[in-house]
């Protein structure tokens, strides 16, 4: 499962994708997915984004970059050995900090949710819905703390 999660700790979009692919492989498609409802036209752009350094890719900077978004992520050590010529990457220490939200989201549904943690459901389908129910569930505890 692949999550993009507000600073807040709210669930913004969830894919579901095979266990084999690579999570770099489902980045935009999380991206593009992004829809918070306003006012007037939902917001399709972040600000920024804070990713671990599994995400270290052209690709994805290069796309980031067309959206005119923030990108805030590691170099991999394993890409420091083809150092590339040209602009250094943009990486912020206090900023980043705040990419604990998304463990904490992943260790909360895990940990509320025991039949997410272990995957059952053969169905895509099923299985979204229960992450669905979850992350309301999650969303609607959050909110009654604020109050």
């Amino acid at each position: 499962m692949h999550v993009c999660v507000s600073c807040d700790g709210f669930p913004l979009t969830i894919q579901i994708a095979s266990g084999k692919e690579h999570d770099s492989q489902q980045f935009i498609k999380i991206m593009e997915s992004i829809k918070v409802k306003t006012d007037r036209k939902p917001r399709t752009r972040p600000l920024e984004v804070l990713a671990d350094s599994a995400y270290d890719n052209v690709a994805i900077r290069k796309y980031l970059r067309s959206r005119a978004i923030k990108s805030n992520i590691p170099v991999n050590s394993r890409n420091e050995k083809h150092r590339k010529r040209g602009r250094p990457t943009r990486f912020e220490y206090e900023s980043y900090h705040k990419r604990g939200t998304i463990e904490r989201f992943f260790a909360w549904l895990k940990m509320g949710f025991r039949k997410i943690a272990s995957r059952y459901e053969r169905l895509n389908i099923v299985f979204k819905g229960l992450l669905d129910i979850a992350c309301f569930l999650l969303c609607w505890k959050k909110i009654g703390e604020r109050f």
